[in-house]
């Protein structure tokens, strides 16, 4: 059994590299949407009643596609991430709660599972097949005075 344990454990580095991506590549589509379509998104914004929605809807979808391809690239996904949840929370806070009725039916919005596993890349980072990690590893170790 420990075997098999140990077996699974050289996998896990698949998990966040599969959620980057698949997160990366809804991201930096809807982000690619929203800067192509500003004046829509602006509209959109200012009937939820998003304060400055000219500059919001320039803000998120800068953020959606910017962090999307960060997500893809494993490069500064914390901090990518962690814009995301915000996002996602703004979202969740001006366009899904005033439709949504129960903690159930919350639970079943794209937006939440989307600012869950955000908030999990922002705490775990972007893994083992990660430009992160790939930049951790390889830093050159200082050098102390003697």
């Amino acid at each position: 059994m420990r075997e098999l344990y140990a077996r699974i454990a050289k996998l896990a580095w698949i998990g966040p590299l599969l959620v980057r991506v698949t997160l990366g590549i809804v991201f930096v589509s809807t982000g690619w949407g929203k800067l192509h379509d500003l004046g829509g998104v602006a509209d959109y914004f200012a009937s939820l009643g998003i304060p400055a929605p000219g500059a919001q809807a320039l803000v998120v979808a800068t953020i959606e596609f910017v962090g999307g391809m960060c997500l893809l690239a494993g490069l500064g996904t914390r901090v990518a991430a962690a814009l995301l949840v915000g996002v996602m929370a703004v979202a969740i806070v001006t366009a899904k709660l005033p439709e949504v009725h129960s903690l159930v039916e919350l639970a079943g919005t794209i937006e939440l599972a989307y600012l869950v596993m955000f908030a999990w890349l922002a705490v775990a980072g972007g893994g083992a097949a990660s430009l992160d990690n790939l930049i951790v590893r390889y830093q050159p170790l200082e050098r102390t005075k003697p």
